[in-house]
């Protein structure tokens, strides 16, 4: 586990998530079975690193952050300790909560050093875009024009502008012109067999429900995130203001303690939640759950009415247009993200 995962976890103890029954698994048509299984190897790859550096990104602007409340901690201490009295027996060694300080200060700028150096954010982001793209290829095949030479590489190009940000995607143009030997010889005649129709609208939108129930559990888990973390945040003001209160009568540099970590470790916490930019997500999702469930009606209306060329039309339309869904919310993800590289806390 990760550990931004470890500190989210930590943080929902007790909190109560939603979530949905678990969708059935999708059963891909006969026919793109050869050309799914020929992207699976690739799109798992993208699919590790993009984990692996998204992984780096979170688990380090949640430790520069966090890090930052614990060095505030290191300083105070000796203060309420009182070690930093030449009275006080333990005065010799007030020293190494200073070393300690400063060694807390080093680990966050050396996450802070690292993950810019080595690009994690911008890692993270193109790494995910190649394995969402890539992932999307065998639903995006059969709606290619397969009746003329290929122009473009980049079947998403030949369907639709996706963004400009997707052009660069250039494992995913290699991948799609592998493919395409493979794919004009399974698509052929495709959309002439009303089995194939039937079950690659089925298979269309038993991996949309798939995405709703995600965006589901990811509205739900950042709603119940901002929630946790504003009652923590409240708790450490609430006890940061009965300290300076009582500071009045009671004079100890206990209080001090409360009254310096605490407002800092409440703006950690505030920081490293708008970092993660939970309040748009939980929202985006919240939209998408709704979205996607439309276009998942559209797929069934027009399924329910295929029968003719018209209808056939109405059904690639239907699938086109949840797919440019998918892709709008992922170049969404990627507007929203990109401005917030490693901060420095």
């Amino acid at each position: 586990m990760a550990l931004h995962q470890l500190i989210q976890r930590l943080l929902l103890i007790g909190a109560h998530v939603e979530s949905l029954p678990p969708p059935p698994k999708p059963q891909a048509p006969p026919g793109l079975q050869p050309l799914i299984e020929a992207i699976a190897e690739p799109h798992q790859r993208f699919d590790e690193r993009a984990i692996h550096f998204g992984h780096r990104y979170r688990s380090g602007f949640w430790a520069i952050y966090l890090l930052s409340a614990i060095a505030v901690l290191f300083a105070v201490m000796p203060l309420a300790l009182g070690w930093d009295s030449a009275t006080h027996s333990l005065h010799p060694y007030a020293g190494w909560w200073a070393v300690g300080e400063v060694m807390v200060i080093g680990t966050v700028s050396a996450i802070y050093w690292l993950g810019h150096r080595r690009n994690w954010q911008a890692q993270w982001l193109s790494a995910r875009t190649t394995a969402e793209l890539s992932w999307y290829l065998p639903m995006l095949a059969p709606l290619l024009d397969l009746s003329a030479p290929a122009a473009e590489p980049n079947w998403y190009l030949r369907v639709f502008d996706p963004g400009q940000h997707l052009r660069g995607a250039d494992d995913v143009a290699k991948l799609c012109a592998d493919n395409e030997p493979l794919a004009r010889e399974l698509l052929a005649t495709a959309w002439s067999n009303p089995a194939f129709i039937a079950s690659y609208a089925r298979w269309t939108i038993e991996i949309l429900e798939e995405q709703r129930h995600y965006h589901y559990r990811i509205a739900s888990n950042q709603h119940a995130l901002q929630h946790r973390v504003h009652l923590v945040n409240s708790a450490l003001f609430s006890l940061t203001a009965l300290g300076a209160l009582l500071h009045l009568v009671i004079h100890t540099l206990w209080l001090s303690l409360i009254t310096t970590f605490f407002p800092a470790l409440g703006a950690s916490l505030h920081g490293a939640l708008a970092q993660s930019e939970a309040y748009r997500l939980g929202t985006t999702s919240e939209r998408l759950v709704r979205e996607l469930q439309t276009a998942m009606a559209r797929i069934r209306s027009a399924l329910d009415q295929a029968g003719s060329a018209n209808d056939v039309l109405a059904i690639k339309a239907a699938i086109e247009a949840a797919i440019a869904l998918i892709l709008q919310e992922h170049q969404d993800w990627h507007v929203l993200v990109r401005p917030h590289n490693l901060p420095l806390a």
